[in-house]
């Protein structure tokens, strides 16, 4: 479905739901789904629109929620549907995943007691949520089952063993997957699974967690979602805090059901490796296929967490083969981010420019190189073509999510960083003190200057290098559009 449709049905449905027309139809950071976010508000009403292209997810979202909502579980309240779209309470702007993005090297205190919140509310949307829920929402499966457990088994293997090159014994290594499935499948599997438990998912309000994006749950045991959690790749939470979290969820999820703790944290560990294989499955395929950067620098953090569970249990003692791929990868250090250091103490200046091809053409090189990459932006879709978007600029939140949802910019970036990566390295390790990057987009505006900050904010974060940042056509008008 086009945008403009999209749109019109969110705008209609938000019309018939609250009596007003909506002033702000604004486009929301894409997710990991083809789903589409906007957040809709009137002079009185706020909500979030959701555009959701399969029917059965929907379907699954709307009836989980319901039963949820009625069970007073932390989740968003649905004020309307149609075909494909629907209404739902606006929580606000502010995810989990934001808060672990200011913490820093260390994990602060006013965090641990919002995830302690967190991990007590989950106890309850598991135990007390999933008692009486209509499981036939399920899809592609109701429960987290052997063939599930394969489908993650398989992801990984193809996705990330083979293209990671660590060397495996087909047989042997099938042989390590049934084994750690058959245990898994020992333990209860009679609660609601989230599936999906990562910072994301949890929006904070006023203090407190609400949970979304658990269309994909199903019928599985406790374990997996706090491992979920507690074991996220790049939230990095220390040792000590996950053993104090895993033990204040179990005192709360004690209160709701009779557990065995000792059972349930010998089990605990199992489903935090096979919640590390799926993870690194993904970020396989997304990042080592497709090439998408996040995914790329989330892999060393999951591979810390696959090395504590080496050194902190026995789990691979049953699973030599295993054991030994992941070893292969970990030893080689493929994965290991670039030596910040080395970079930030080059003699290497990375210059990044926006520019307009219309009134500037491309700029001259100051350097005496005599030039440098030059990326023409005008082939993606442009947002300056529609009127809310004129007279804002690609630093601009509206424009930002417009770039990213209904363009293919972020495929764009993504080939760029790996040219330019390869250029930045090679000069660092050269010793050359200078590298130019251009952007040009027809007015200068939205799309080469999106670029040229995301380009700059990349390569700071990723080798710590000098950069100049300029954006000629900006910088010219003042930023007045």
């Amino acid at each position: 479905m086009k945008t403009a449709q999209i749109e019109k049905r969110l705008s209609d449905l938000f019309e018939e739901w609250s009596g007003e027309e909506p002033e702000l139809l604004l486009p929301l950071a894409p997710s990991g789904s083809d789903r589409i976010y906007y957040r809709l508000q009137s002079a009185k009403q706020s909500a979030i629109g959701t555009y959701s292209p399969d029917p059965r997810e929907q379907a699954a979202f709307l009836a989980f929620s319901r039963h949820f909502r009625a069970k007073d579980l932390p989740v968003p309240d649905i004020y309307a549907e149609g075909e494909k779209v629907y209404l739902q309470e606006d929580l606000g702007s502010t995810t989990l995943y934001s808060y672990l993005l200011q913490k820093g090297d260390y994990f602060p205190d006013y965090l641990i007691r919002i995830y302690q919140k967190v991990v007590e509310q989950l106890a309850r949307l598991q135990i007390t949520g999933g008692e009486g829920l209509d499981y036939s929402y399920c899809f592609p499966k109701q429960t987290f089952d052997k063939q599930s457990m394969f489908w993650d088994f398989n992801y990984f293997k193809y996705h990330f063993l083979l293209p990671s090159r660590a060397g495996y014994d087909e047989v042997a290594l099938d042989k390590d997957f049934h084994a750690l499935a058959d245990y898994l499948l020992e333990e209860d599997a009679s609660h609601f699974m989230f599936r999906d438990f990562q910072t994301r998912n949890i929006m904070v309000k006023e203090g407190k967690p609400f949970f979304i994006d658990y269309q994909g749950g199903r019928r599985g045991a406790l374990q997996y979602d706090l491992a979920s959690l507690l074991y996220q790749a790049k939230a990095n939470i220390p040792a000590d805090i996950r053993h104090d979290l895993l033990n204040h969820y179990l005192d709360v999820a004690q209160d709701l059901k009779s557990l065995d703790r000792e059972a349930f944290v010998r089990y605990y560990y199992g489903f935090v490796l096979i919640r590390c294989i799926q993870v690194l499955g993904a970020y396989g395929f997304r990042g080592l296929y497709y090439r998408k950067e996040h995914f790329l620098k989330s892999i060393p953090f999951a591979l810390r967490n696959i090395k504590w569970l080496q050194d902190h249990t026995e789990l691979f003692d049953r699973l030599p083969e295993l054991n030994k791929a992941l070893n292969t990868i970990i030893e080689a250090k493929t994965y290991e981010p670039f030596d910040k250091i080395k970079g930030s103490s080059s003699l290497l200046t990375v210059t990044i420019q926006s520019f307009s091809y219309k009134k500037d053409g491309i700029p001259e090189d100051q350097s005496g190189n005599g030039g440098g990459f030059v990326f023409d932006c005008r082939f993606i879709h442009n947002p300056g073509r529609y009127e809310p978007y004129k007279k804002l600029t690609g630093r601009d939140e509206k424009v930002i999510n417009f770039l990213r949802r209904h363009t293919t910019m972020d495929d764009f970036l993504n080939n760029i960083f790996r040219i330019v990566d390869e250029a930045v390295e090679n000069y660092i390790d050269r010793s050359f003190t200078h590298l130019m990057v251009n952007f040009g987009c027809t007015g200068g505006q939205h799309r080469s200057v999106f670029a040229a900050d995301a380009l700059a904010k990349h390569l700071k974060e990723k080798y710590g290098v000098h950069i100049e940042l300029k954006h000629i056509a900006q910088e010219r008008k003042e930023w007045k559009n």
